[in-house]
């Protein structure tokens, strides 16, 4: 049997101060796991987090010229621990967030085979630095997050999590701001298995980075969780809408027709207008809903397509090379 090796991987933003005690907290050894590596993505750190990086003996590191957001930073170290033959990949935080000690229990259901992926659920309820405001936030947030992605979610917006090899592969983010939300609606929509996980959370080190307001980072996440549905559930979506504007047409046109049989249709000129102006819409969208169906299934052979290629150039690359070394300045 091959061996199984997990990568562990940390997006980065100016973190040399918190990396140290990140790496040092990370496991050595997880049973059902015979390799274990570490990833360190700088997205563009105006500090030495890439040199901290490597003194801490970070397997692999890439340096990003730029900062390029937490959702590329994400993709890119996705992206390499598949080229390094990762079979399981747990993203983590540089600010040590997430307790080290709980990533066994994270792949635990991805190395049996029971799930795809893995999140790590703060327990919210009980986190002792979230507001009553902050909760409720948070628990509306994964409750709209299962309801659109249908599976369930108890801490949507947790970045400690670990995936297979098999959703790795199917995973297109294209999300700029965050890739929290939409891989769990992207692996719910495609028939994938998540489970959830209880973790501890260390202390907080420093304000979240992510978003300067909770207004600015609802605003956001909504568009993101709008976005992504509208691309898995076109026809859905297009439909429902054609129907919310064909009922209203028909019954401000049976209005009318009623009033004209009782001879008085002169004066509601306006509601025949508006009927008609609301089937128009309804049938147009009706259209849309089918060309968006077409253009749906064209984006599911594609990511099929894409999939196998990904795929079989990984077991090339895997055939003809052998993993390991620092990535330092390769992105």
């Amino acid at each position: 049997m091959a061996p199984v090796k997990l990568i562990i991987q940390i997006p980065c933003f100016n973190e040399e101060k918190h990396l140290p005690e990140t790496l040092e907290a990370l496991p050595t050894e997880i049973e059902g796991v015979d390799i274990i590596e570490r990833l360190v993505i700088d997205d563009g750190s105006a500090d030495r987090t890439a040199e901290v990086a490597r003194a801490c003996g970070g397997e692999h590191v890439i340096r990003l010229a730029s900062n390029r957001g937490l959702a590329n930073a994400f993709r890119t170290g996705v992206r390499r621990c598949l080229e390094l033959g990762a079979d399981i990949i747990v993203n983590t935080d540089a600010d040590n967030q997430y307790h080290g000690g709980d990533i066994p229990k994270l792949v635990a259901p991805v190395v049996e085979g029971r799930a795809d992926m893995v999140i790590g659920d703060r327990q919210i309820a009980s986190h002792r630095e979230f507001g009553a405001i902050k909760k409720f936030l948070q628990r509306l947030g994964s409750q709209v997050i299962s309801t659109v992605a249908g599976v369930e979610v108890s801490d949507a917006t947790s970045g400690f999590r670990a995936i297979s090899r098999d959703l790795a592969l199917r995973l297109n983010v294209i999300s700029s701001f965050t890739y929290t939300h939409e891989t769990i609606i992207q692996a719910g929509l495609s028939g994938l298995h998540i489970e959830n996980v209880p973790i501890r959370t260390n202390l907080k080190t420093r304000p979240s980075r992510l978003f300067r307001s909770t207004f600015g980072y609802i605003r956001r996440s909504a568009i993101t969780i709008i976005r992504i549905y509208v691309l898995y559930r076109p026809f859905m979506v297009f439909s429902t809408l054609a129907g919310l504007t064909l009922l209203p047409g028909v019954a401000i046109g049976a209005r009318f027709l009623n009033f004209y049989i009782s001879g008085d249709g002169d004066g509601h000129v306006q509601s025949l207008l508006l009927s008609v102006v609301l089937l128009n819409l309804s049938f147009i969208l009706a259209l849309l809903a089918v060309l968006a169906d077409l253009i749906g299934a064209n984006r599911r052979l594609i990511e099929e397509t894409l999939s196998h290629a990904r795929a079989n150039a990984l077991e090339r690359r895997l055939r003809g090379v052998a993993p390991g070394g620092d990535d330092a300045g390769r992105a």
